[in-house]
């Protein structure tokens, strides 16, 4: 129930945080690589970025956005629902990137409310980077009203699903990938490497980090659908679902929607964990 003490601040709606800048080295591209497991050989040499690495140097302007906006005392019911990413090119090493990001609106329901940010990654010399659109979710909190503007769509057609997949594909999540991922992502979340905070926070134990899953699929996508070239991907987005524990296998569909969309779909078991992916391939 919305009460008049407790919503999202709406003066902080549309207000951008400060710059941050971000400077990227060969030896934290090959880092995250290895941290996701990644084989394609230009990710492992440090020579150009895993596409989910776009999280990385705008993870304070996301946070920022969410400590204006959400009450204090909820803050710990938000999850992570939905991530878009639309990339103008890749990231490569030697350059400094500047991140900033807003939150362009929410909307609450009966059983919580979701809002989105929007991030943009921009070089020194001000030509866009990649951008984002991130969805979360606060548990049990109906802030009442539907403000400003919500991520764009991506859902997955039934029909899409009931057909052929053109690519599939199974990878292991290892014991210590989270212990891996934490640092090379820079998301010190403790329910990714402190067994008793994930139980105390109502989860069976550790869980995988999501954007590590995403990642796994991305250079599954690009290996198998971009020639292992990471600069024909466009836009990646997806809904995450459920979450992955460490010793997991998970199981990706990928299906063809046509002019270069391809739609996917990403199980643990019997249980879908990615939902409503998108993926647009271009030229290089």
């Amino acid at each position: 129930m919305t009460t008049e003490t407790l919503q999202f601040n709406a003066a902080g709606l549309d207000r951008w945080t400060e710059p941050v800048r971000f400077h990227i080295t060969s030896e934290r591209l090959a880092e995250y690589a290895r941290a996701v497991n990644d084989p394609i050989p230009a990710h492992l040499a440090g020579d150009v970025a895993n596409p989910v690495f776009a999280i990385v140097p705008v993870f304070q302007s996301l946070l920022e956005p969410a400590l204006e906006v959400v009450p204090l005392s909820v803050l710990g019911r938000v999850l992570h629902g939905e991530q878009d990413f639309r990339f103008h090119r890749a990231i490569v090493p030697g350059e400094t990137l500047v991140a900033r990001g807003r939150m362009t609106g929410w909307e609450g329901l009966p059983n919580g409310t979701r809002a989105c940010v929007y991030l943009e990654t921009r070089d020194e010399g001000g030509d866009l980077v990649n951008e984002q659109y991130v969805t979360f979710f606060v548990r049990g909190f109906d802030d009442g009203r539907k403000l400003g503007q919500l991520s764009p769509g991506h859902r997955l057609a039934d029909a899409l699903r009931d057909g052929e997949p053109v690519a599939e594909f199974t990878q292991h999540i290892d014991d210590d990938q989270t212990f891996r991922y934490a640092p090379a992502s820079g998301d010190p979340m403790p329910i990714h490497t402190d067994e008793q905070v994930a139980r105390d926070a109502g989860l069976p134990g550790i869980i995988a980090h999501g954007f590590c899953v995403l990642a796994f699929t991305a250079w599954a996508i690009v290996q198998e659908l971009g020639d292992g070239d990471v600069r024909r991907l466009r836009r990646l987005a997806v809904r995450f679902a459920k979450p992955v524990l460490p010793g997991q296998d998970i199981h990706t569909r990928v299906w063809d929607a046509g002019e270069g969309t391809f739609g996917f779909e990403t199980t643990a078991g019997d249980t879908a964990v990615l939902r409503d992916g998108l993926a647009e391939l271009g030229e290089a």
